[in-house]
């Protein structure tokens, strides 16, 4: 996953990969068939750490709309903390492949309702206990908190700018109360 993450679908040779993965090219593809068929597994791999990710974030939580805000918040420390932190190997694909690869489409696009999901039943449970006003759409708000996450760590890889992310954060936030 990190040879994809860090050079791009398009740039990584079968050469990087046999040394990220120390498997020889025909045990890469007899396991995934194709650099596409292991960029596939990378991507979901990567899809379901980020929404178990979220999932227990939102889980750990006193309630529903302060596990929202404890996972935003913990945007803010990882937006700029490292290259590894400061990208989104999901934002990566969408900008590079996903308008031209239907199976990746596909997949990043599963991958963000799944996200979406998890947001969801976070803000209608929130609303069915009176903690989220009766007139906010959680429908709505999940595929804005959705989208908000894609913005916060795009924002994150134009390098270190913990102002403008916490800002950024602070006003997805006011959007719960």
């Amino acid at each position: 996953m990190q040879a994809f993450w860090d050079q791009g679908y398009c740039a990584t040779s079968m050469t990087r990969l046999v040394s990220a993965t120390k498997l020889n090219p025909g045990s890469i593809y007899a396991a995934f068939n194709s650099k596409e068929g292991l960029f596939l597994a990378a991507l979901d791999h990567y899809g379901k750490l980020s929404t178990e990710k979220i999932r227990r974030a939102l889980g750990e939580s006193d309630s529903p709309l302060a596990g929202i805000r404890d996972y935003f918040k913990s945007l803010a420390g990882t937006a700029s903390d490292s290259e590894a932190e400061r990208s989104c190997f999901l934002v990566n694909t969408i900008l590079e492949l996903a308008r031209h690869n239907k199976n990746v489409q596909l997949r990043v696009n599963a991958h963000f309702e799944a996200i979406e999901a998890c947001f969801r039943t976070a803000l209608e449970t929130a609303q069915s206990t009176g903690e989220l006003p009766a007139g906010k759409d959680p429908a709505a708000l999940a595929a804005f908190l959705m989208s908000s996450i894609w913005g916060v760590r795009v924002l994150g890889g134009t390098g270190p700018a913990p102002g403008r992310t916490d800002a950024v954060i602070n006003q997805v936030l006011k959007l719960l109360d």
